[in-house]
């Protein structure tokens, strides 16, 4: 396992653990119990005993995994072999202390309402899922809420509707969702993001790829100490105020204020909604490099956010670069935007409200700068 740091505002460290990209789906050395299809047939075995046997992919997965050892303090796995479907109206719950493997395809259909999701969790602690492709129409791909020291690992989702990943403390907000680290998601066709927090404390992202979702790529509410290598969307909001990459409900803010506790290496987005979004009293981020064309909306937009740094990159057309704000909140501060070439599309400061806001090093080919 590849152990990830997550910095921590008050200068601690959590560690979490990715599985490596290179591993393949099933090839642990052994497995608890395992959800298996035979032609038409699931059947679902923990050692010699069998606990389901039939035709429902769902209930064969569930039946696994409350096979495994009752009140256990340590990780115990499934493995899914074989494809299958199941209602949008469903879910398969993961207990504290389980990890998965679904080798096969996942394809979710018909329609359902509230937090149903092929991979579910709430209130618990220690879940880990290594592999998932999924199809379909989920309402969410994987919903969980209230968690904590979960580990998603190679996360595929080709959706016609939905959401991709779900993770908020939104049964208890006085507890934060803590520890979740994500090695790699792509979501594509979801109607709404690819993957979204709320209320967590300690995130690690490797890669989120996102391609024609209804919104944004990654969106980061209420989220501190979180570190993300990369966001890689095409398409992601069009026609939307979302973005490829999204702050939003005080993200970044440590008690009253923003130290710098959300760290991105890259953002890059083709089309879409927006580039880079900040909002609702976000902030205390640093991102280090973009790669923004074409947005349908701004290609960044900063509106009442704090302590917010773009390091370098290239902005090339779409909607204005801007610094905004609007009145029920208060206007943004300590914004440095610097080593950016930005062509075919203005930088706009206005209202003209805020303090220590800071461009340097900033390159216009056909763009206007309006600046207060």
């Amino acid at each position: 396992m590849l152990a990830v740091a997550v910095p921590m505002a008050s200068g601690a460290v959590v560690g979490v653990s990715v599985p490596p990209a290179a591993a393949a789906c099933g090839d642990r050395s052994s497995y608890n119990a395992e959800a298996v299809q035979n032609g038409g047939t699931w059947t679902a075995r923990n050692g010699g005993r069998t606990v389901y046997s039939g035709g429902d992919m769902r209930a064969a997965v569930q039946a696994a995994i409350d096979s495994l050892s009752s009140g256990r303090t340590s990780k115990e796995w499934v493995v899914v072999r074989g494809n299958g479907s199941m209602s949008a109206g469903s879910r398969i719950s993961m207990r504290s202390y389980t990890g998965i493997d679904v080798c096969g395809t996942v394809n979710v259909t018909g329609s359902g309402s509230g937090d149903q999701a092929p991979i579910y969790a709430r209130g618990a602690r220690d879940i880990e899922v290594r592999y998932l492709y999924l199809t379909g129409s989920p309402l969410y791909g994987i919903f969980m809420r209230n968690v904590e020291n979960v580990v998603l690992g190679d996360i595929q989702m080709r959706l016609s509707s939905g959401l991709g990943v779900r993770i908020d403390n939104h049964g208890d907000r006085s507890v934060r969702s803590r520890n979740i680290a994500i090695d790699q998601v792509y979501v594509s066709g979801s109607s709404t993001h690819g993957v979204e927090t709320y209320g967590v404390d300690g995130l690690t992202v490797n890669r989120v790829t996102a391609r024609n979702t209804g919104g944004s790529g990654l969106l980061l509410n209420d989220t501190v100490n979180a570190s993300v290598t990369r966001v890689d969307a095409d398409g992601a909001g069009t026609g939307t105020g979302y973005a490829a990459l999204r702050f939003a409900n005080r993200n970044g803010r440590v008690g009253d204020g923003y130290p710098a506790n959300i760290r991105v290496g890259s953002v890059k987005a083709r089309g879409g909604g927006r580039g880079v979004f900040c909002v609702s009293e976000s902030g205390g981020a640093v991102i280090d490099q973009v790669d923004l064309a074409y947005t349908g909306n701004n290609a960044v937009l900063l509106e009442n956010c704090y302590n917010m740094t773009i390091s370098s990159g290239t902005i090339d057309g779409g909607g204005e670069v801007r610094i905004a704000a609007r009145s029920e909140f208060p206007p943004s501060r300590d914004i440095t935007l610097q080593n950016l070439h930005v062509a075919n599309t203005n930088i706009r400061w206005s209202p003209c409200a805020g303090s220590n806001i800071v461009l340097r090093n900033v390159t216009r080919t056909n763009s206007n700068l309006y600046w207060c």
